[in-house]
């Protein structure tokens, strides 16, 4: 799964959830959380995040790339936007289900409302996911299943919210091309191995790994 081709879309995975999508010399950033590298948003044209939960959205890390760079910009929920809007005008873009648009020459479509479930006891919070260029999909913390073909599907694999029955049926019922895990930093080496082979001989699709750093073309 390293091999690139730089004609088309290149995924980097990061730690954690975050991914980066990098396309005639620009760069996509999805969900640079707290377990994801301190750099994770270094080098971004634009950010997406998915919802406020720390190990996706960290705040240190997104001011840092928006004091770097002023052309840099940020699209997620409103959570998660006013924690940011009053100190970056016009910078901070608030977006919810159903919404599209084109940032650094990405096309995106929102998908879903709300985070899944991790008890009952424990209200239920705002979360999108992001089909980028009609190919690749970030649920963020939730399996959305949204409403459109998904070529390539970020996969997370291990959350307190889900089990692995969950996570194979999310792939079925999405039907991907293949599946890239993410909200991976809980999951054990020992584990892997587990999670590799049940996924990929039961979702019905291409299943695979990313070490933090590693790149594939899509």
């Amino acid at each position: 799964m390293n091999a690139v081709n730089p004609t088309h879309l290149t995924l980097t995975k990061k730690k954690h959830s975050c991914v980066r999508l990098e396309k005639e010399g620009r760069t996509l950033v999805v969900d640079p959380g707290g377990f994801s590298e301190e750099d994770a948003a270094v080098g971004a044209d634009a950010i997406l995040v998915t919802h406020e939960h720390p190990d996706h959205f960290d705040e240190r890390r997104l001011r840092a790339a928006l004091e770097a760079d002023p052309a840099v910009g940020i699209w997620t929920l409103r959570s998660v936007a006013d924690r940011l809007s009053a100190a970056f005008p016009g910078r901070v873009h608030t977006v919810g289900h159903g919404d599209t648009f084109t940032v650094a020459g990405f096309d995106v479509q929102v998908h879903g409302e709300l985070h899944a479930v991790i008890h009952p006891d424990i209200p239920r919070i705002t979360n999108v996911g992001f089909l980028v260029d009609g190919s690749v999909f970030h649920p963020g913390d939730a399996l959305t299943v949204p409403d459109h073909p998904v070529d390539t599907l970020m996969l997370p694999v291990m959350a307190p919210w889900n089990k692995i029955s969950e996570v194979i049926d999310y792939v079925r019922e999405v039907a991907p091309r293949r599946a890239i895990d993410i909200h991976d930093a809980l999951l054990t080496d020992l584990a892997r191995p587990i999670y590799d082979s049940q996924i990929g001989a039961l979702g019905g699709a291409d299943h695979g790994r990313l070490a933090p750093g590693d790149s594939t073309g899509l």
